[in-house]
């Protein structure tokens, strides 16, 4: 559960970095709001689950900055609430979560309200990188997954893209655990 909570924290982290607006040059309050995930990848096979379904990433800008992204997600068929907060840095793009095991860097795609979240620090233990492709709406966009494919070469990833189902809510009839 651990590892599951890990892999689902990188990437509310990777997300949330995808909201800050120095990238872009926007509000930060801008940047408040729903994000969707898109796809997904890591360099190395951990012991986590992926989700078979994830609701849309509340994004919420807090006081100094800082930035508080929940989700849910459907694993092994409960449902998991994830609330998690990612601390601002002194550089642009840069945040840092899990008392400095990681940080997430925010890069922004060639497609309006599209983002890279790129997440690097240790889970388990292990050196672990993850990206995650974000966007404002559910649909997928062709030219962001490609900028999403040239990102993932430049950093030197060869697995295989996940792209999880997505969904408003949970399916009825599944538990639903909060996690923090």
């Amino acid at each position: 559960m651990k590892a599951l909570l890990l892999a689902v924290g990188l990437g509310l982290i990777t997300v949330l970095q995808a909201q800050d607006p120095p990238a872009s040059g926007e509000d930060t309050m801008a940047m408040s709001g729903k994000w969707y995930l898109k796809a997904m990848i890591t360099d190395r096979e951990t012991s986590w689950k992926k989700p078979e379904l994830v609701t849309p990433m509340t994004l919420t800008v807090l006081e100094g900055g800082n930035l508080k992204a929940e989700t849910t997600l459907l694993i092994n068929g409960q449902c998991k609430e994830v609330e998690l907060i990612l601390e601002k840095t002194s550089e642009p793009n840069k945040y840092m979560a899990y008392g400095g095991k990681r940080v997430v860097y925010i890069e922004p795609t060639e497609v309006k309200d599209h983002y890279i979240l790129y997440c690097e620090g240790e889970i388990q233990g292990e050196q672990a990188r993850m990206a995650k492709l974000v966007g404002r709406d559910p649909e997928s966009n062709e030219e962001a997954l490609e900028n999403f494919r040239e990102f993932l070469r430049a950093k030197g990833f060869n697995q295989e893209i996940f792209s999880p189902k997505q969904g408003d809510t949970c399916p009825p009839g599944t538990d639903q655990e909060p996690e923090a």
